[in-house]
């Protein structure tokens, strides 16, 4: 293996025409000659010229968090620095070793760090109000623990909406052992979404108007445009479009938050200012790919290369090749590719939604750049995303009918599934699909799918149609049978609940600030069961634990995580072994989601019947 290969960094500083949605022209001119004025200015950095720090080496690391003006995209922003740029360093660790990092905070408000994925103490992983109180203003804390793992992941902070403004980076951390994972070269990728915007104001607007963002909904003047795309005559587009306006519900809502004030961003830059990653003809490239957004999506893929999926969230995987994937808020995936010859390659991550994208290059030199793939139409949600259709996926054939006249399908295993059982559970040919009960989980729920399904061979809305291969979950296999598996004997149902209308999300229909914390027994094998009540997608990360995904495998093959993506209407199941006491944070990982309300307590205790939490902690 060579050794490690920084990505290249584009010296050309491109500038974005300047867009306000509201205001005067003349407001906008004024902002956009100060912008221009910034950006010729030399003292002002880019963003994107990050640094590598090892948290094994002999006396560990230092971070300092401040606020710092960084020009993105050609524009100035305000953003939160870490060492001077966004992301922040790549932070290398080796298994086996201690980590030390002492963390200064420059910041005018308290911060913190949450190292994602990564298992240690409670008290060090970073959660203010949960596992310790923060690092208030103008202090340092010191984080030191043992690294039991190796992989790729990644860090943030979990403090109110400070990841928006650029608090992330990249971790990797290199196994005690041989590496499974064969390559000559490798480079960091660290997508992620930027708004010139207050999150505050983003927060307030979500929750003010419905769809304030989402400039794509269906009006009189695309209609034409829905008809071409889908085949439908004018009275089919319109029957579909008054059955979803029925149920109140758009099905162009995809993203809370997009390119109507995001620029998207891979490695701090954005699409125009293409930061190019060097490899040479014949030699296998590994990306570690980070999605660090807040709330985007993205469907990554390199035109003309096939991609390797080798690890996910920090886990090996068995290979899989592929074309394209989507990579939810907060996943991790490591991909081997080989550039057969001396030519660029666009390492392209469209945002779900088609309503931006980030790119970069691959190629043997600086200043090489490929053609950029045009972007797809918009994806439409469909019946089977409100779970009206049975087989659970994307296609709308008969979508009228089955929400007009639901029926039972007796291809499918349709059950309800228990709160609580005891005794060792099934871990292989779990059931399908099953029916809503009568419980409408109170005021914070207005939308309720009929059917959940196991959606594990569903690429997600928009993919699959291009005739390429795309990744699903369902192909996902462990490398090898994970230390101390065993079958659960515990297991109970959760619903992810929204009013999207209002902008309130929960587990149950309750918010974070309604609802008491979840208690695992400490040693237990548990069984979650996630039904996704909304029409949207949520990427369910649990702090301190692994889940394993049941993925259509078995005991032995069904890949571990750290986040989950429950899409629309789908039935998830993981498997938790509770060997980590202490407070723990449980949470839809869209960041204005978790503030709204996505978000619990997981209490790891002595007992379920014992003392109170606070006691068993």
């Amino acid at each position: 293996m060579t050794k490690h290969l920084r990505p290249r960094r584009s010296a050309a500083v491109t500038r974005r025409t300047f867009l306000t949605m509201t205001g005067s022209s003349a407001l906008g001119s004024y902002l956009l000659l100060q912008n221009q004025a910034w950006a010729e200015n030399p003292a002002v950095p880019r963003a994107g010229n990050f640094t590598e720090l090892n948290a094994t080496a002999e006396g560990g690391i230092d971070l300092y968090l401040e606020h710092r003006e960084l020009l993105i995209n050609g524009r100035v922003g305000r953003a939160i620095a870490i060492n001077g740029s966004i992301p922040g360093p790549v932070i290398r660790m080796t298994e086996g070793r201690q980590a030390l990092i002492r963390v200064h905070n420059r910041l005018p408000e308290s911060t913190s760090i949450h190292w994602h994925g990564i298992l240690l103490p409670y008290n060090m992983d970073g959660v203010p109000g949960i596992s310790f109180a923060g690092i208030p203003a103008g202090e340092t804390f010191t984080y030191h623990y043992p690294v039991r793992q190796n992989g790729t992941y990644w860090y943030h902070s979990h403090s109110g909406l400070q990841e928006q403004l650029g608090h992330y980076g990249q971790l990797i951390i290199e196994p005690a052992q041989a590496d499974p994972v064969a390559y000559d070269v490798e480079h960091t990728v660290v997508l992620s979404d930027w708004t010139f915007e207050n999150p505050h104001d983003v927060l307030r607007n979500l929750k003010t108007i419905e769809g304030y963002y989402n400039f794509q909904r269906p009006t009189l003047a695309n209609i034409d445009d829905q008809m071409r795309a889908t085949g439908m005559t004018l009275r089919e587009v319109l029957k579909k479009r008054l059955a979803w306006q029925r149920m109140r519900m758009d099905p162009t809502d995809l993203a809370d938050v997009t390119g109507a004030t995001y620029t998207f961003l891979m490695n701090g830059k954005a699409a125009r200012e293409n930061p190019v990653f060097i490899a040479q003809p014949g030699q296998r490239v590994r990306l570690r790919i980070v999605n660090a957004s807040a709330q985007s999506f993205y469907d990554v893929r390199i035109p003309g290369l096939p991609m390797t999926v080798v690890q996910a969230d920090g886990q090996n995987t068995r290979p899989v090749v592929t074309d394209e994937f989507r990579i939810a808020v907060a996943e991790t995936y490591d991909v081997i590719v080989t550039l057969p010859d001396a030519q660029a390659y666009t390492l392209f991550a469209e945002s779900m939604d088609r309503s931006g994208y980030a790119r970069g290059t691959l190629a043997p030199r600086e200043g090489m750049s490929a053609a950029v793939p045009q972007q797809r139409p918009r994806p439409m949600l469909t019946m089977a995303d409100m779970g009206m259709m049975m087989n659970g996926h994307g296609s709308d054939s008969n979508d009228m009918a089955a929400m007009e006249h639901p029926k039972s399908d007796k291809r499918h295993n349709t059950q309800s599934l228990p709160s609580s059982s005891d005794g060792e559970l099934p871990t292989d040919n779990l059931v399908d699909s099953i029916k809503h009960g009568p419980d409408e989980h109170g005021p914070a729920s207005i939308t309720m799918a009929e059917n959940a399904y196991r959606r594990l061979d569903y690429p997600g809305a928009g993919l699959g149609e291009d005739n390429w291969r795309v990744l699903t979950y369902s192909q996902l296999r462990a490398l090898e049978r994970p230390p101390l598996r065993r079958p659960p004997t515990r297991e109970f149902s959760l619903h992810l609940t929204g009013n999207m209308h209002k902008f309130i999300w929960g587990f149950d229909g309750k918010k974070w600030s309604e609802a008491d914390a979840i208690r695992f027994e400490y040693g237990e094998r548990l069984r979650i069961n996630m039904i996704n009540d909304t029409m949207m997608n949520h990427p369910i990360h649990l702090h301190g634990m692994w889940m394993d995904l049941y993925a259509g495998g078995n005991l032995a093959t069904n890949p571990r995580k750290h986040t989950v993506n429950v899409q629309p209407a789908e039935l998830i199941t993981v498997d938790i072994t509770a060997d980590a006491p202490g407070r723990w944070a449980f949470h839809c990982h869209l960041l204005y989601h978790m503030d709204a309300g996505m978000f619990r307590t997981v209490a790891v205790v002595r007992s379920l019947e014992g003392d109170s939490i606070e006691t068993d902690t």
